[in-house]
């Protein structure tokens, strides 16, 4: 292996400047101008009057492409000063050697410190949401163009996949929205039941916690839960896909990654999350009774006798309905962020907390939708 220090021979880089009164100067450059000598090259400055400056090369001159990247930065310099630089009297290689260098240079990155504009800041929030919404609305069409003919061929279908989904998304977990959801019906429960009291009126404990929960919230909060368990992990699992590059290998298989990867958590979801709602909204009133029962002196089997005359059929199915659209939402955000994972392993977080806001954000939304929509039609 060859040494890779610089020959003890050789000189150490030097200049010599000179300048004359009409303004030109004269800069030589000596000794060893290459990778092995930088920590002794000298500053390049021409003389404080120079308006023209001429470059020489000393005989013993050794220029490498370091060498000539300090000197290239020097020159621009100059310039930029209004010095006139020539470089005719450099050897036609060196000269060959500072021309590659300045083609071959990157430009120093601008940093701009931007101001504080509330107008432009909110027309790029608005732009990435439109994009977006834009993307979502693509995956949506796919999903139709590609998910509905399948429905009439239930054979092409990942049968298998969608079982394993159903039991991810759904089996297990069960007892997180089942807990939850109790311990809600028990927080509305002693709301409810802490004003009620003060007017002789505990028995309606059973229509506030049943209306709310079987009209908004079991649904609500078992959808809000989903997003933050299920659709961050499709996330996650196609992100890291996609960064180990198993997605481009389906490709090239000849798979459809939309039919393989997409298509069974979507309909693992509309199976599993009206189920998990239908539960969370029976755990609900579990939680409101036994505070009902406890607290407020409200027999838990008057409690259960009452709820088929507070609320009916159409109170359960109003809630219920949702639930399909929050779980198609839940798995198109999450499997479309996972899909536009590109880069290192950090974009796979990254793409999984957009997931998760976004999910949450639009089952808030179209709730709200719901709400508008059943004030509307006097539901």
């Amino acid at each position: 292996m060859g040494n890779l220090t610089a020959p003890a021979a050789a000189a150490p880089a030097a200049i010599d400047a000179s300048g004359a009164a009409d303004g030109s100067a004269v800069l030589t450059l000596r000794g060893t101008w290459t990778v092995h000598g930088l920590a002794r090259v000298p500053p390049l400055a021409p003389p404080p009057d120079a308006r023209t400056l001429r470059l020489e090369a000393a005989p013993d001159l050794m220029l490498d492409t370091c060498g000539a990247a300090i000197v290239q930065q020097a020159i621009g310099r100059w310039r930029q000063a209004g010095i006139t630089v020539d470089l005719d009297a450099l050897p036609q290689p060196q000269r060959r050697l500072l021309d590659l260098v300045a083609q071959r240079a990157l430009p120093r990155p601008q940093r701009h410190r931007a101001g504080f504009d509330p107008l432009r800041d909110l027309g790029r929030a608005a732009a990435a949401a439109f994009g977006e919404l834009l993307a979502l609305l693509a995956i949506t069409g796919e999903l139709a163009l590609r998910g509905l003919p399948l429905l009439l061929r239930p054979w092409r279908l990942r049968w298998r996949e969608v079982v394993t989904e159903i039991d991810a998304a759904g089996l297990r977990a069960v007892a997180i929205v089942g807990l939850l959801s109790f311990l809600i019906g028990m927080v509305m429960g002693y709301q409810a039941g802490a004003t009620l009291a003060t007017y002789g009126a505990n028995t309606l404990i059973v229509n506030l916690v049943a209306i709310i929960t079987l009209r908004e919230l079991g649904p609500l909060l078992t959808a809000i839960l989903v997003a933050g368990r299920t659709g961050s992990s499709y996330t996650a699992q196609i992100g890291t896909m996609r960064i180990t590059e198993e997605v481009d290998a389906l490709r090239a298989l000849g798979l459809s990654p939309f039919e393989v990867l997409v298509l069974p958590k979507v309909m693992a979801l509309l199976v599993a999350l009206p189920l998990l709602a239908l539960f969370s909204d029976v755990m609900g009133l579990a939680g409101g009774g036994i505070v009902a029962a406890i607290g407020y002196g409200v027999p838990f089997a008057d409690y259960v006798a009452r709820i088929p005359q507070v609320v009916g059929l159409k109170t359960l199915v109003l809630g219920l309905v949702k639930a399909p659209v929050f779980a198609v939402v839940i798995a198109l955000v999450g499997c479309m962020q996972g899909l536009r994972v590109s880069g290192s392993a950090a974009a796979v977080g990254r793409a999984t907390t957009v997931s998760v806001v976004q999910s949450i954000f639009l089952v808030i939304v179209i709730d709200a939708g719901f709400s508008i929509l059943y004030n509307l039609m006097h539901l």
